[in-house]
């Protein structure tokens, strides 16, 4: 006798007081533990209204909405069911407790996107699309995370997975007649044409700016400057809340303060760092040592200079980062309209955290940079550093098969089935079981 799974239950709605509340069933006793609790299963994605009663006692718990999901034709291809009810705490501890004495048990987090990836109703980067889609906090966010949870990366690599197989084929074939110089030559040459295609379009691919991965992950800007700049003032004007400690004493920043944004429907992860000069003490010199290295990574540096003071130079190490860099005068509030005269550029942007001043061009070029580094495209886009390393290894193994001569055909053929193996971790076609702990692990329970 087979194995059954286990039922599992949860709460797939947010924990807390709310107007409703969803609890999802699945598993072999989905159908049978609704029933108890409701005494009725509806018709299959027939919503229907009945009491909820505790199976053990017989009180009542709620009236709610009720649906039923015959497997294989659900989320997780199991059965499963679903019940809509108040949202109030108490109600749905009740029907969790209720459904922990029907034979079942409550989920691990992503355990029902893990049964989906299982049941053949998703692959792996279908359900880090999901997992992106629930994270979404802006809506170029969500437009990439609807992508991928849509198939879009999976139709991608499946179809270049498809190509390297097809130039597998003919590998093996030239490997087969290598007593026919003609019909081997053939083969081997034709294996090679798809596989120089596949190369040209995974290096296009690859070679995308991280644009996927930023999208994903927020666009960094670093505000950076001598002390007493009004760093963090900016910081604070641009969250408009206080996030950081604002004092004219040299060196309240010690370490980098974050806080995110959304312009224009772009992410953004301004950061607030340590003064950077000469001198100072242990903990001020590792902040500033965390200033610089955080320029390094950043996408976007705001040099900030205070506009009654000699104008600093932007440090070298900043400078040889590659970052976008734009210069931004603040406390332009404090001098004269001539000693602010001049045309402001890209370059040089002109803003008062205190009065406000020029701050709706600071964030307006600020949303200019992060939308031309992220916006989504038509095209598929990388959004983890795990496709990326499976595709670069991919990239490594096809360029090893063009490399070979006409007698090394066994070394060709190893090579295209690495290359499949390094495409087929990206989808989840090639079991690796830690890569799916770590995937499914980023889920809320219930999802």
């Amino acid at each position: 006798m087979p194995i059954l799974p286990d039922t599992i239950f949860a709460l797939s709605s947010a924990p807390g007081r709310a107007a409703v509340a969803v609890v999802r069933i699945s598993g072999p006793r989905a159908k049978e533990a609704l029933g108890r609790l409701a005494g009725h299963v509806p018709e299959t994605r027939k919503a229907t209204l009945r009491t909820i009663r505790h199976p053990s006692t017989g009180q009542d718990i709620d009236r709610a909405i009720i649906l039923f999901f015959a497997g294989p034709s659900s989320f997780t291809g199991e059965d499963v069911a679903e019940i809509l009810l108040h949202g109030g705490k108490a109600v749905v501890a009740s029907v969790l407790n209720a459904l922990g004495t029907l034979q079942c048990r409550l989920a691990e987090p992503g355990e029902f996107a893990r049964r989906a990836f299982d049941n053949g109703k998703m692959d792996l980067t279908e359900a880090e699309g999901i997992a992106d889609l629930i994270d979404a906090e802006t809506e170029a966010q969500r437009v990439q995370a609807v992508a991928q949870a849509g198939g879009m990366l999976r139709r991608l690599y499946d179809a270049w997975r498809s190509d390297v197989l097809d130039a597998m084929a003919l590998t093996e074939a030239a490997i087969d007649f290598s007593d026919e110089e003609d019909v081997a030559a053939d083969a081997a040459a034709r294996a090679r044409d798809i596989i120089g295609g596949l190369v040209d379009a995974l290096a296009k691919h690859l070679k995308d700016g991280r644009r996927g991965e930023i999208l994903r992950d927020g666009f960094r800007v670093v505000l950076a400057g001598a002390p007493n700049v009004g760093k963090s003032s900016l910081l604070n004007a641009l969250a408009r809340r206080d996030a950081a400690i604002v004092s004219s004493e040299a060196g309240t920043t010690r370490d980098v303060i974050e806080v995110r944004l959304d312009l224009d429907g772009f992410p953004v992860i301004v950061s607030d760092t340590a003064g950077i000069r000469d001198g100072g003490g242990e903990i001020e010199r590792e902040g500033i040592r965390r200033t610089l290295e955080r320029g390094r990574e950043a996408d976007l540096v705001l040099w900030v200079r205070d506009a009654t003071e000699t104008a600093d130079e932007v440090p070298r190490a900043l400078l040889e980062a590659g970052a976008a860099i734009i210069l931004v005068e603040n406390k332009v509030d404090l001098v004269s309209g001539e000693e602010r005269a001049g045309a402001e550029s890209q370059e040089l942007l002109r803003v008062s955290a205190a009065s406000g001043a020029g701050l709706g061009a600071l964030v307006t070029r600020i949303a200019m940079l992060a939308r031309e580094r992220i916006a989504p495209t038509e095209s598929p886009v990388l959004t983890q550093a795990r496709h990326r390393e499976a595709l670069e290894d991919c990239m490594k193994c096809l360029e090893d098969h063009l490399s070979q001569n006409q007698y090394d055909a066994e070394l060709a053929a190893e090579d295209l089935r690495r290359a499949s193996q390094a495409l087929g971790r990206i989808t989840g076609v090639v079991d690796a079981e830690e890569v799916l702990g770590r995937i499914f692990a980023r889920f809320c329970i219930g999802k």
